[in-house]
């Protein structure tokens, strides 16, 4: 068997659901093997409804940093809040590394572009900037924890 015939038969496995195939002629053996996939399972959150209230928040100063693409979704809510929510589906972190100060707390003031935090999906690290100018009222999330597209993270209010 020659190395085009050895190429053709790849390319058949490929596009086929045929997981191995091995071809025995008088010049040798050829055995070619689908690479498997490793199947992953993400199992969604449970969905938590909870009733948000406004209360007088702290001035605070916050340490600048790096922008970046990710940018979350901001609707408002009743009390002239602002939600800031999760762009996608991962694991929420406050700091950017353990011994690192929090990218933003309760009575920092935001504006846009300010990283807020950072969400880990798939071992990519993506901040996720604010898209309002305010100061954050509450964070919803807890460090370290997972997320779901369009969670809450964040209460800002404008003012």
């Amino acid at each position: 068997m020659d190395l085009k015939q050895i190429h053709e038969l790849i390319k058949i496995i490929n596009k086929s659901n045929i997981g191995e195939i091995s071809i025995e002629d008088k010049d040798g053996k050829v055995t070619i093997k689908q690479k498997e996939e490793a199947t992953v399972t993400v199992a969604p959150a449970a969905p938590v409804h909870q009733v948000y209230t406004a209360a007088p928040a702290q001035v605070a100063a916050a340490p600048a940093a790096a922008p970046a693409p990710a940018a979350p979704v901001a609707a408002p809510t009743n009390d002239k809040l602002i939600t800031v929510k999760s762009p996608m589906i991962g694991t929420f972190y406050r700091r950017a590394a353990p011994d690192k100060p929090l990218l933003a707390d309760v009575g920092a003031e935001i504006a846009p572009g300010k990283v807020l935090c950072i969400i880990e999906a798939m071992k990519l690290f993506n901040e996720i900037e604010s898209e309002v100018k305010g100061t954050i009222v509450k964070v919803l999330v807890e460090d370290a924890s997972p997320v779901e597209y369009d969670q809450p993270l964040f209460l800002v209010d404008p003012a």
